[in-house]
């Protein structure tokens, strides 16, 4: 994680939810920041559907961004923020005609996605939690993770549209 990246999360000033477009960076369309509180799901969720509609994504795979962007967002405020308020949550929306990537980043103390263990396996799978991970990676083409150690993760995810 970029240090400019984390000061501009820290920075944010109100608790309501912050939106901004960012046209100079090519291929961006948009980005989210909110409180680490699951309260702000809804907005998110109606501000990147907004979004992807305007750009003619067709409803499946709307759907399956949207699901993805949930578990991330619900991921990094209860997981890497710790439902800490004071802690914030970035997401960042990009697009062209090819290709949708969105990422989520939180100021936790970061994980290791390998150490996750697979909900699907033997004795995992009647566990309420721990499948956030595996739907990400199982609705969206491409899923990355950024891992800084006591400065936070970014969770990449990228959806082809064709």
């Amino acid at each position: 994680m970029s240090r400019s990246s984390k000061n501009s999360l820290g920075k944010s000033k109100s608790a309501k939810t912050e939106r901004k477009t960012n046209s100079r960076e090519a291929g961006s369309f948009g980005q989210i920041i909110i409180p680490s509180s699951l309260d702000y799901l809804p907005k998110v969720d109606e501000y990147v559907e907004r979004k992807l509609r305007r750009l003619g994504v067709d409803k499946d795979k709307l759907a399956d961004i949207a699901i993805s962007v949930t578990e991330a967002v619900t991921n990094a405020v209860m997981h890497g923020n710790k439902n800490n308020k004071r802690k914030k949550v970035a997401i960042n929306l990009k697009a062209d005609s090819s290709c949708v990537e969105i990422t989520v980043e939180d100021e936790g103390n970061g994980f290791d996605p390998e150490a996750v263990q697979c909900p699907i396996e033997k004795g995992n799978i009647l566990k309420q939690a721990g499948r956030g991970i595996f739907i990400l990676k199982c609705l969206m083409d491409k899923v990355d993770f950024v891992i800084a150690p006591q400065k936070g993760t970014i969770v990449k995810m990228t959806k082809f549209l064709s």
